[in-house]
């Protein structure tokens, strides 16, 4: 597979040429090598993103071993082999340097073995952090991903099904903000981001996750989108935002959505009128609800379906993208389709970060559930915080809190991120990190009734069993 270009420099209002095709055996030999190497334990990246100049230090900032909301998923349960597969962005012991790290939880166990070394980035930055699938086969793919055109990208799979032995390159060239699905009996439809003036939309369909179709430009209205993306059965759903132009890419508003469900040969809203990508205007048909007026900010954090394929739709807004109290409220936001319109439900959950992230469970038409840092930390005003456990049982009109499942952390919790399949045993999955200033990164997954625990951060065996952590 081969994706050309695109460089920032390319002429505005001009989507340079870009496919994605078969690439030669020969040129996937000089790629960098695969190190497939066991790490002695469970170590996150530390990241930060411009300096501020004030006390929060940072834009945000903190461990992000599981950033960013972009990179979907991050975990995948595998019932036939019983375990929750993972990826993340690691660090090695004595340097903050990111390493993609593989592991599994296996659920006969309760233990976790050394995780994999797959590759190092070369890089600081965790918007190059890995995402994870598992095909019908039972082999594991990982998309390592880069932040712009700066950096190759890579796709890598398991040399043997549900095993985390050994992978294979399979694929390099560029993408950001990977966020691949196989639709049943069609093949990958792989959903991601190019920098070309912007951040536009694309898709690109393979049928065996080595040879691709050329890279479809589904949006770029001004200087672009984030976008999260989730699927249901023939169905993939995208949710984005978008940059006005001539203001930067901090200002981020209004929300849109478009889905597909004949493998990306057609895109419409989610009431079913078509749409003609690549979109450009602002006031499509997509948009769902729109906020550039109101002056606020809008921070997508998850998507997902009820039993009839109907999207859910979890963000946050903002007054603006600076850290600290000036910007609040920050509220945590949902957007409905009940068939016939969206129903914007605004919730009592409050948060105190913009990058608070969490994760949306629906387990039925009116009980969810939302996983994510919105209590204040120990660095308060910056990403993350304390894990709280929410519920909903009328679709999201009222919400309660039902367990705060962290407390007097020394350091902040940051991006819960949902598996696909989620195990009971495994329901939510993160990193902790200092907001402020660098710190070791350590990583944890919890369980449906909110029960926490620490991956080790040192092993002396070849597998140990997770710590729990007191509430």
């Amino acid at each position: 597979m081969n994706i050309a270009g695109g460089l920032r420099m390319a002429l505005m209002g001009t989507i340079l040429a870009s496919a994605m095709g078969a690439m030669a055996g020969e040129e996937a030999e000089k790629a960098p090598i695969l190190l497939n190497t066991r790490e002695d334990g469970y170590r996150g990246i530390w990241y930060f993103n411009q300096k501020s100049n004030d006390e929060y230090v940072y834009k945000y900032s903190g461990g992000l071993g599981t950033y960013c909301a972009k990179h979907i998923p991050f975990a995948w349960y595998a019932p036939e082999a019983n375990k929750t597969f993972f990826t993340y962005g690691g660090a090695y012991k004595d340097k903050n340097r990111l390493i993609h790290m593989v592991s599994y939880y296996d659920h006969a166990t309760g233990e976790v073995p050394r995780p994999l070394l797959l590759l190092d980035k070369q890089t600081d930055d965790a918007h190059d952090n890995p995402v994870i699938n598992i095909d019908p086969d039972g082999y594991i793919w990982i998309f390592s991903s880069s932040h712009g055109t700066s950096r190759p990208s890579y796709i890598s799979r398991s040399v043997e099904p549900y095993s985390i032995d050994q992978f294979e390159l399979k694929w390099q060239g560029n993408f950001s903000y990977p966020q691949p699905w196989i639709i049943p009996g069609k093949g990958w439809l792989f959903m991601h981001t190019h920098y070309t003036g912007g951040r536009a939309i694309c898709m690109s369909t393979s049928e065996d996750g080595i040879t691709w179709s050329e890279r479809r430009f589904l949006s770029r209205m001004g200087e672009g989108h984030y976008q999260i993306t989730n699927f249901f059965r023939q169905k993939v759903g995208s949710a984005f935002n978008y940059h006005p132009p001539k203001k930067g890419l901090n200002w981020r508003t209004n929300l849109y959505y478009m889905e597909s469900d004949d493998f990306g040969e057609t895109w419409k809203t989610a009431g079913g009128q078509v749409l003609e990508p690549m979109l450009t205007d602002p006031a499509s048909p997509c948009r769902v609800a729109e906020y550039e007026s109101k002056g606020l900010n809008v921070y997508i954090k998850d998507v997902s379906f009820d039993s009839a394929g109907r999207p859910v739709i979890l963000y946050l807004t903002s007054k603006g993208y600076e850290s600290g109290p000036k910007n609040m409220p920050r509220n945590w936001t949902i957007a409905r389709w009940t068939g016939r319109e969206w129903l914007i439900l605004p919730s009592n959950i409050i948060s105190d970060n913009n990058y608070d992230m969490g994760s949306l469970y629906v387990e039925s038409d009116t009980q969810w559930r939302l996983i994510a840092p919105t209590e204040a930390g120990p660095q308060p005003y910056n990403p993350g915080g304390e894990v709280v456990m929410w519920l909903t049982e009328d679709a999201g009109e009222s919400w309660d809190m039902v367990r705060q499942m962290t407390k007097n952390s020394p350091y902040n919790h940051t991006y819960v991120r949902r598996p696909v399949n989620a195990h009971p045993d495994f329901y939510g999955f993160w990193a902790d990190g200092h907001g402020r200033e660098p710190s070791v990164s350590r990583l944890y997954f919890c369980n449906k009734n909110g029960d926490v625990f620490r991956l080790p951060f040192d092993m002396e065996g070849e597998t140990a069993k997770p710590e729990r952590t007191k509430p």
